[in-house]
């Protein structure tokens, strides 16, 4: 049960007890400062914390876990606030945790591929720092060059590169979790296999905050691949996009990404990103952008060539291949600009639905019938490799009364086709604030009885994100 009425007010003897150990630049009252973290990606959405807490370690964030525990304060841990469920806004008032300073990359274990790191630092920073070492973390989302670490275990993230490396759970070996009464423990091993007792590690990841506040984390690491391939494929027809997905790892191949772009969002992106353009012929409606990697250029140009064979056999426009690396990231700023475009275009609800990959033109299919029978426009794009599509519905002249009361309706039933199709309402953006009340569509009572009571034990106060996922 929801304890909103036992929240505490931030007061005086509150701020006092803080500056007992915290310098005054971690601690963040005035209010135009406050409003920068009354906000994230989420829609227009504002909820103004009562204090901005800045922590530098570990013991810090216990302190202050340990003093809003027991006096009943809303405790919101929050990273780069690029997430798109409203996971870290303060819903309730209270403290907003900034992670922001806990920024170090620890220790990179070379022999056995490891490395250790603070839920501050900006997924990509690790992921180049990496690559100097010959050494690769996969997961990498859209907005890598600002999110936080800490934020892609909180919603355990993806990316493209999930469809043959994984999402961010399958990289993490060990976690230091502050829990809500300020204890400090560790949740696994730094080991490669680990069947001893219950798997907290995995618990913690997508949790979004909820059960306790990730300080450090262990990830196992892989070589970087040497070779790439690139390539552009546009289609006549959308659905035929979603529908070659499938046959592509019949023919043996497992792309490292494998993502579909909807004519809409393209050009979006171009008319709004500068430096992207692509020339798109108007019976274009959908592209895919595929990636090929690995440590043998051969075998790569092997499954290049079987690729081109079967993209050849639909309705497909000029194939462009990226050989030059300006070109390759020309082609990823294209991809990864979408959201950003789309939101700069219209106001907007961005669904992050989930199906088998098989099912995707289902999805695609029965998205563009809801839209239709309910009078509203989506852009789609997503991970096509595992599924994961990213319905964005479009305010356009829709009015602001069904925009805020009617669209839930069309919205339900789009996450119910994704249940019907086997697959789920969330792939990778989380529940967070504004999923909640789907969920459910895809989980009975006592499936989300069972949650609540893992809630209450982790946190019996509810101090912790209040008000998302499930309560």
């Amino acid at each position: 049960m929801q304890k909103e009425k036992a929240y505490k007010r931030i007061e005086a003897t509150d701020i006092h007890f803080f500056e007992g150990f915290l310098s005054s630049e971690q601690l963040i009252q005035n209010e135009d400062q406050r409003r920068e973290y009354d906000h994230d990606y989420t829609e227009d959405l504002h909820f103004l914390p009562e204090l901005v807490i800045i922590p530098k370690e570990t013991g810090e964030v216990s302190k202050i876990a340990a003093y809003c525990n027991e006096h009943q304060i809303p405790l919101t841990v929050r990273g780069a606030g690029t997430g798109l469920s409203g996971g870290a806004l303060a819903v309730h008032g209270g403290v907003i945790l900034s992670m922001h300073k806990m920024n170090r990359l620890i220790h990179i274990d070379h022999e056995n591929f490891q490395a250790t790191v603070e839920p501050g630092m900006i997924t990509q920073e690790f992921q180049e720092t990496l690559a100097k070492e010959g050494l690769y973390y996969p997961p990498d989302p859209a907005s890598r060059g600002s999110c936080f670490i800490g934020g892609n275990l909180a919603e355990n993230s993806g990316g493209p590169r999930a469809v043959k490396y994984g999402v961010t759970k399958d990289f993490v070996l060990n976690l230091e979790v502050v829990l809500a009464d300020g204890s400090i423990i560790w949740t696994g091993a730094n080991v490669l296999k680990n069947a001893t007792g219950l798997n907290l590690t995995q618990l913690m990841i997508g949790s979004e905050g909820t059960l306790g506040i990730i300080t450090k984390v262990v990830f196992r690491l892989l070589a970087l691949p040497k070779y790439d391939r690139l390539l552009l494929a546009p289609f006549r027809k959308a659905e035929d996009a979603c529908a070659i997905v499938a046959k592509i790892f019949h023919l043996g191949i497992t792309p490292s990404a494998l993502e579909f772009m909807e004519r809409d969002a393209l050009d979006f992106a171009q008319k709004y990103v500068p430096g992207i353009e692509v020339k798109i012929e108007d019976d274009i409606q959908a592209h895919l952008l595929i990636e090929l990697d690995g440590n043998d250029p051969d075998q790569i140009n092997k499954e290049a060539e079987r690729l081109y064979e079967l993209l050849e056999s639909y309705d497909c426009g000029e194939i462009l291949y990226a050989e030059a690396e300006a070109e390759k990231e020309r082609l990823w700023k294209l991809r990864r600009s979408l959201g950003e475009a789309v939101k700069v275009n219209s106001i907007y609800k961005e669904e992050d639905t989930v199906v088998k990959r098989a099912e995707l033109p289902q999805l695609l299919k029965g998205v563009k019938a809801i839209g239709k029978e309910y009078g509203f426009r989506s852009v789609c794009y997503g991970h096509a490799g595992d599924g994961n599509l990213h319905v964005n519905i479009l305010k356009g002249e829709l009015s602001d009364e069904f925009w805020d009361n009617g669209l839930q309706e069309p919205i339900r039933k789009i996450f119910e086709l994704c249940k019907e199709l086997g697959g789920t309402i969330s792939g990778e953006h989380g529940i967070g604030w504004v999923q909640k009340e789907f969920m459910d569509v895809v989980f009975s009572e006592k499936e989300i009885a069972l949650q609540k009571q893992i809630k209450e034990v982790f946190d019996p106060h509810h101090i912790l994100n209040p008000g998302k996922v499930f309560v």
